[in-house]
């Protein structure tokens, strides 16, 4: 499946849970499908969503989603350790993993060679859940569940043909932090 059909996939079965975005294409991919100002787009920091998400999680009561791409993540491993220690039972993590560095070339990742949701069993966590086509994606009992979660999905190399997200980085920060701190 392509990223941008399991993102859409995804988006369809959420209401109102704050999501954290990988940066580059999977952000853009995001916006065309479903812009909110519960979305936070990153635009650099490559790595840092599933660390950004945790610190969101810790302060919210509500779910929060992090899409985070196995290139990412690989960059940053040492926040699968801190999000198992710190728990929090309001954090999804959706590892979409396509076997590269999509935004920045396509070069291949060792997640080829690394099972990334294995990596995560290793470290403790118990509820893993895998997906390869569109639709075996079902994130109802997912979001009925307590977390961390992770949720595995595997995706196609390449991106899909989408404009850039048309807000500057001061717009996108102050319109989330409007709607976290609301609460709404």
């Amino acid at each position: 499946m392509e990223r941008i059909e399991a993102i859409k996939t995804i988006i369809k079965q959420l209401d109102d849970e704050l999501i954290i975005c990988n940066l580059g294409f999977p952000s853009r991919e995001l916006y065309s499908i479903k812009d909110s100002p519960r979305h936070f787009y990153m635009l650099g920091s490559m790595g840092m969503a599933s660390s950004i998400g945790l610190g969101l999680a810790l302060t919210q009561k509500r779910k929060v989603i992090v899409f985070e791409g196995d290139g990412s993540l690989l960059m940053n491993l040492g926040s699968l350790v801190t999000i198992y220690s710190q728990s929090p039972k309001n954090l999804i993590l959706i590892i979409l993993d396509n076997g590269c560095y999509a935004t920045t070339g396509s070069q291949c990742t060792y997640a080829l060679k690394v099972d990334l949701g294995e990596l995560a069993k290793g470290i403790g966590f118990k509820k893993i859940f895998k997906f390869e086509k569109p639709h075996e994606i079902n994130m109802r009992p997912i979001l009925e569940d307590e977390g961390p979660i992770i949720v595995h999905v595997k995706v196609e190399p390449g991106n899909a043909d989408v404009p850039i997200i048309d807000l500057n980085p001061e717009e996108i920060i102050s319109r989330f932090m409007k709607i976290v701190s609301s609460g709404k």
